[in-house]
């Protein structure tokens, strides 16, 4: 393997590269709205001489390099969070900014430069020749994933019958190497109450009053849930509370929450929804406990529908494909850290409900992720379009 030369094919695109996230920075794409940007990916895939480029019914792009027996992919989710609040920025999100090593604006780290990265990646393949009959490589661009993890895969395997040896998952990773992830659900706790006046609060039963005692108890079973030695803790948070009444004279007669949960490696999404049910406050007051679903239309239109439950998953740490990202980095860039995300990917479907291998690498940083003055760094952008180039060869020599 040629690292030197993978390594300098890299550097000589970092101007281009460069310019295509600027690009997609300045193209609006929060989920359910990703259409400029998936037209962009597919101008940028077309220039580059990608093999076959095909955009799905759900809205995904799909883009392919060779022709070989292994189908090896890399993904990138190309939504992005909206901009909160405007004053806690120094710049224009979408204008963005660049200086001699970074690059600013909405999705640059979360997670544009991953599908930059990708699709530079599979071109220097085709530059230096490294495609072969063992292996075709696929760039996935995929919607929807900042509001429904995974659902953009589920489709993909489901409906667009693409099932990949393993995937690259190209979020951010502080230049660390990712083997696995906690997963998440999404909890509704529901409170009945009686209405009444609320000059005689009395004649009444608030189901604000009810959802306060369940509160209490829902913050202390976060610090009683199972601990991985890998992934870590377990955990949940209440994330959004909601209410019923009649009127501002008159007592609730419901209330509501949602529950983010984590889980890790050893839970189910049945334990987690059993251990809310068997809180006494949520026994006692008949509280009904559910998971939310999903089923907003994509931005084409299609809706496909699932329950808002994202699995837990982790690759071991000899696994092939971390082998072969593990020493594709070190032919280039020394030995690397390998460690686990904080937050969740569309791993939980690819290897969480299907049992595709997963291995993440990716340009940017965690802490940049949904945060004001986001940035990513070019340096990041090269290295990871480098070791991508190397993978296929590793995974199959």
């Amino acid at each position: 393997m040629n690292f030197e030369g993978i390594k300098l094919a890299a550097e000589a695109y970092e101007g281009r590269m460069t310019k295509f996230l600027r690009d997609l920075v300045a193209i609006p794409g929060e989920s359910c709205e990703e259409e400029g940007v998936i037209k962009r990916i597919v101008e940028e895939m077309e220039s580059l001489d990608f093999d076959k480029v095909e955009v799905d019914p759900m809205g995904n792009v799909l883009g392919y390099m060779g022709n070989g027996e292994k189908l090896i992919a890399y993904d990138a989710h190309i939504d992005t969070v909206g901009l909160g609040e405007l004053s806690n920025w120094s710049f224009d999100p979408y204008e963005g900014y660049e200086t001699d090593t970074e690059i600013g604006g909405r999705g640059t780290s979360d997670q544009l430069g991953g599908i930059v990265s990708a699709v530079y990646g599979a071109r220097i393949m085709k530059d230096l020749d490294l495609l072969n009959d063992k292996y075709t490589v696929l760039v996935t661009g995929t919607v929807q994933e900042e509001d429904c993890d995974g659902l953009c895969w589920q489709y993909i395997i489901n409906e667009d019958k693409v099932k990949p040896e393993f995937v690259v998952i190209t979020e951010p990773t502080d230049g660390n190497i990712y083997r696995g992830q906690r997963g998440r659900m999404e909890i509704r706790v529901e409170v009945k109450g009686v209405s009444c006046h609320g000059s005689a609060p009395e004649r009444g039963e608030n189901a604000i009053y009810k959802m306060s005692d369940i509160l209490q108890e829902v913050r202390e079973l976060n610090n009683h849930l199972h601990d991985d030695p890998f992934l870590g803790k377990g955990t949940l948070a209440v994330s959004e509370i909601f209410f019923n009444s009649p009127s501002r004279c008159a007592v609730a007669d419901m209330c509501a929450i949602s529950v983010d949960r984590r889980l890790t490696d050893g839970e189910t999404y049945q334990k987690a929804l059993e251990e809310i049910r068997e809180l006494p406050s949520v026994k006692k007051y008949n509280a009904e406990v559910t998971m939310y679903k999903y089923d907003r239309p994509s931005y084409t239109g299609l809706v496909y529908p699932t329950d808002c439950y994202f699995p837990t998953w982790v690759i071991p740490q000899e696994h092939a494909a971390t082998n072969a990202v593990v020493e594709a980095y070190e032919g280039m860039y020394g030995k690397p850290l390998v460690d686990k995300w904080t937050f969740s990917t569309n791993g939980v479907s690819i290897m969480g409900r299907y049992g595709i291998p997963c291995i993440g690498f990716g340009p940017g940083a965690e802490a940049q992720a949904h945060a004001p003055n986001e940035k990513t760094w070019k340096a990041d952008l090269v290295k990871c379009a480098a070791v991508y180039a190397a993978v296929p060869n590793m995974y199959c020599k």
